[in-house]
């Protein structure tokens, strides 16, 4: 690491309560609202004196430079010698040659994208099929289900990631072929999943000229499905695949919300690009989400990273995050190629309120082990239930109390020790323009943290090995071959029965 937070920070003396109580004004000075978000972070265990090291050691580890290197399309995927120029989908915050070039390329798609959605739109066509995984799905996953309330809701978007063909057993006996298009997103056209699940639709839908493609691999797209060019959206290798749903990746979500609404999706996160290059210290919320998540981690040794959405909109949030944190930060390899030698990211997970309460929250109050939380709240509710809605929010303001304050007793069974430190987030309303802000303060806040780890957020070669595998054991698997792992080998004798 560049900089030795536990060093610099010390282990709480004092409970997130106590804090609370005696420092004047905190829970205005760690609150800031930018843009449609309010975040509140003085239920954590840091002190004010812990919040202006935590601030200091931001400048030691130049995020503010970081940020622009990012923006501005230099190299920060070493790894793989590649630019990581997300934010020119979006827009440019930092203005270089490069940046701007991308943004014409992405801006040249965005149109190529809204010519595909009036021709789908004037045509018979009522239902889609998106079929991608990983950063293919997950994004345009999420978008659609929070925001399927807005827009023209021309077409009803279906989605199929797991090569498990469950899911397509399910899904295409509800669908009329006839009144049907399919989505296959794969930035290089070789993963797996996607090809499998793309011939098993493909071959149900049987009319080619209704089948279209987002892929940096147009030759294979054609190759593979005959899909001519006209209907393949570009990608590009400056956009890893978490970060791609501002992309033609995002089509999907453009057919579900209309191209009006994607495109105050895609403002929404420029909006929030613009705030964290050009706010200054306290005044950064990335700043703050971040050193937060560093604190946490380096100083509470957290293994645990809560996100608790309170709305049922959201409920895909935390999966989305899983992929976009874990993956990005799951790393124990420094930049230099030097070992990692502290933890870095914790385990990302789970749940909407209300539901969540009745589930898991027993072990977040009283179990062993402490956890981080991020609460996300929606302040006005899109439907009519107020009474619902006021149910809702006061049980997303009590949690966040109990677990920050606890309640004593003597008998153990009902002691609440409390002093676990979370976050409040909320949301003036859920709309395309406060989800893309939502989104892109966490993209930022990972890159950050990243920084100060000073590992490489944008490559994810863990994932690769396993892939390896598996297509080395499918002859296995036939039957046309021994597996050489002993396990793996008793393994196949029972799926041969």
């Amino acid at each position: 690491m560049k900089v030795d937070l536990a060093a610099l920070v010390q282990a709480p003396s004092f409970s997130i309560k106590q804090l609370n109580a005696t420092e004047s004004d905190r829970a205005s000075a760690m609150s800031l609202k930018v843009g449609g978000i309010y975040a509140n972070f003085a239920r954590q265990r840091y002190s004010a004196a812990d919040v202006a090291a935590l601030f200091a050691a931001a400048k030691q580890w130049d995020f503010h430079g970081a940020l622009l290197r990012l923006m501005g399309g230099e190299i920060v995927n070493p790894t793989e010698g590649r630019a990581a120029l997300h934010t020119a989908l979006r827009g440019v915050p930092v203005e270089t040659a490069v940046s701007i070039a991308a943004n014409k390329e992405a801006d040249a798609a965005q149109l190529k994208m809204r010519e595909l959605y009036e021709e789908l739109a004037a045509s018979d066509v009522t239902d889609i099929v998106s079929i991608g995984i990983g950063g293919s799905d997950l994004g345009p996953r999420l978008a659609v289900d929070a925001l399927k309330d807005f827009g023209p809701k021309r077409f009803n978007v279906h989605f199929i990631s797991n090569v498990d063909g469950a899911a397509a057993a399910r899904l295409l006996p509800s669908l009329d072929r006839k009144h049907t298009a399919v989505l296959l997103i794969s930035k290089t056209f070789t993963t797996q999943e996607t090809l499998l699940n793309g011939e098993l639709v493909c071959d149900w839908l049987d009319t080619p000229e209704r089948v279209y493609a987002i892929t940096t691999n147009a030759d294979a797209a054609n190759e593979k499905f005959g899909i001519a060019a006209e209907r393949i959206l570009p990608m590009w290798d400056w956009v890893g695949g978490r970060y791609s749903m501002w992309s033609a990746v995002g089509f999907p979500i453009m057919l579900a919300i209309g191209p009006d609404a994607f495109v105050q999706l895609l403002d929404g996160a420029a909006f929030m690009d613009r705030h964290v290059v050009e706010a200054e210290g306290v005044d950064n919320l990335a700043y703050w989400h971040a050193l937060t998540a560093l604190y946490n981690r380096a100083v509470l040794h957290c293994a645990s990273q809560a996100v608790l959405p309170y709305d049922e909109r959201l409920k895909l949030f935390p999966a989305y995050l899983q992929q976009l944190v874990m993956e990005s930060l799951g790393k124990s390899a420094q930049l230099d190629g030097t070992a990692v030698t502290v933890d870095t990211v914790p385990v990302w997970w789970g749940g909407a309120g209300t539901d969540s309460q009745h589930s898991f929250f027993q072990a977040l109050h009283q179990g062993t082990q402490v956890d981080a939380i991020d609460f996300i709240g929606v302040i006005r509710a899109d439907h009519s239930a107020d009474i619902n809605h006021q149910a809702l929010l006061s049980n997303l303001f009590a949690q966040s109390e109990a677990f920050a304050n606890g309640q004593a007793s003597d008998d153990l069974h009902r002691n609440y020790a409390g002093n676990r430190p979370n976050t409040m987030l909320l949301l003036d309303s859920l709309s395309p323009s406060t989800l893309g802000q939502l989104i892109a303060l966490y993209e930022h806040s990972v890159y950050l943290q990243a920084v100060a780890w000073n590992i490489n957020p944008f490559d994810q070669f863990g994932v690769e090995l396993g892939k390896k595998l598996a297509n080395q054991l499918l002859p296995a698997i036939r039957g046309e071959v021994r597996a050489e792992d002993p396990v793996t080998s008793a393994l196949l004798d029972q799926v041969r029965g």
